[in-house]
């Protein structure tokens, strides 16, 4: 048989429980529709300025494979990115014709170098033109082509 053993458990008088309590107050976010209106405005208005930054795209070669600047002429604000892309009939260049850019502007800075080429397919030249007036601008392997262009900056 089993002998059963007796155990002494000590006591826990004079013990109480006790919750914690905080006064927090709930935080509240309130806002009118007019405010959140503004916010959403106020939003698309950013995207829309960040957006317009490029100004124009301009294909360097024609869709058929003509020696051709598509468009063959574009209008952008003054600051704005004109992004050039090589699509057919390269290779290809962005030159700026010195005699034909707003007096002052250094074509040397807003030109690609004559001896660089774009001779891939999505090749990509960026410019930005700060200066109001008119400019053209050629490419030097097709400029016996035709190969001719006019940017207007307002």
């Amino acid at each position: 048989m089993a002998t059963l053993n007796a155990v002494t458990l000590p006591s826990c008088t004079g013990v109480r429980a006790t919750t914690a309590r905080r006064t927090a107050r709930p935080m509240a976010v309130r806002a009118s529709l007019k405010q959140v209106g503004s916010i959403a405005l106020a939003t698309a208005a950013s995207v829309a300025i960040a957006g317009s930054a490029m100004a124009a795209t301009v294909k360097l070669g024609s869709d058929d494979g003509d020696l051709a600047f598509v468009p063959s002429e574009i209008t952008v604000a003054a600051g704005e990115i004109i992004e050039f892309i090589n699509n057919a009939g390269f290779p290809h260049n962005v030159l700026f014709e010195e005699d034909e850019v707003p007096a002052g502007v250094d074509v040397a800075k807003i030109s690609m170098d004559e001896e660089d080429l774009l001779n891939a397919a999505g090749e990509k030249y960026t410019v930005t033109l700060q200066e109001k007036g008119s400019y053209t601008i050629y490419c030097s392997p097709h400029q016996g082509a035709g190969m001719k262009g006019k940017i207007t900056v307002n």
